[in-house]
């Protein structure tokens, strides 16, 4: 636990960086002003679709029965807002991994890593293939997820655990295939499995503050890669003594 929240308060520390913010801007604004140009482009469309698939299900013939025909002509646009949030954090995760984490894994490594070899085991083929699987089924336990939407802190505990398997599955690839061999990748990982998902679960709940989630993926790049960088220069040190890695 302890490699976990000085991970994430080192995320906090660099926050501060103007460097760091010049970064943090990037994929903030980026994912804004895609999805901004897709809305206005396409909200009623896809209103419309969605609330007519909505309305003829059984569920919205039983709210009409009960006098809710209101509450169903809505579904349409609710139903689109809860489609965006994952759309919005999955854009937000890419850009942020794609162009602020290699210069956020820079600045890191050079002020608190200077030692630590580079060995370049990660390739763009391999982040391109960790990153479409991770999204992938991200995308597929959201969609078989949404029922339990509906039962109010069930559903946020489901959408945390995914948003936390997604930020340690893209993140960790990238913040260490510079750094980390292949096979250290594979070992560390393995070692570090249920820290890197702790990792992710602590930034899960950031996502449902508004504002703030928007700058949650640098933050997660962040904790991140001071957590992986870290666990590697422990793991050769363990190594170099004949040891087992912590």
């Amino acid at each position: 636990m302890k490699p976990v929240i000085t991970a994430f308060m080192r995320a906090f520390r660099d926050l501060g960086d103007r460097r760091v913010i010049a970064i943090i801007l990037l994929p903030v604004l980026a994912s804004l002003v895609i999805w901004l140009v897709i809305i206005l482009w396409f909200w009623q469309s896809w209103v419309m679709v969605l609330g007519d698939a909505i309305g003829s299900t059984q569920w919205a013939r039983w709210l009409r029965d009960w006098g809710a025909q209101w509450l169903v002509n809505g579904m349409g646009a609710l139903a689109l807002i809860a489609l965006m949030i994952p759309a919005l954090l999955v854009t937000n995760v890419v850009i942020a991994e794609i162009f602020a984490l290699p210069a956020l894994v820079k600045l890191v490594s050079a002020r608190d890593y200077p030692m630590l070899e580079r060995r370049h085991g990660g390739t763009m083929v391999g982040g391109t293939i960790n990153a479409c699987a991770g999204i992938t089924i991200f995308l597929l336990v959201f969609v078989l997820t949404l029922p339990l939407w509906l039962l109010g802190p069930v559903g946020l505990i489901a959408g945390a655990l995914n948003s936390a398997y997604l930020a340690q599955r893209l993140f960790r690839y990238d913040a260490l295939s510079e750094h980390a061999g292949a096979g250290e990748y594979d070992a560390l990982v393995k070692r570090t499995r249920g820290r890197l998902f702790l990792l992710g679960l602590t930034l899960s709940p950031l996502n449902y503050v508004p504002f703030v989630n928007l700058f949650v993926p640098v933050l997660g790049a962040l904790a991140y890669t001071h957590f992986c960088l870290r666990e590697l220069a422990n793991l050769r040190e363990a190594e170099a003594r004949g040891l087992d890695a912590p």
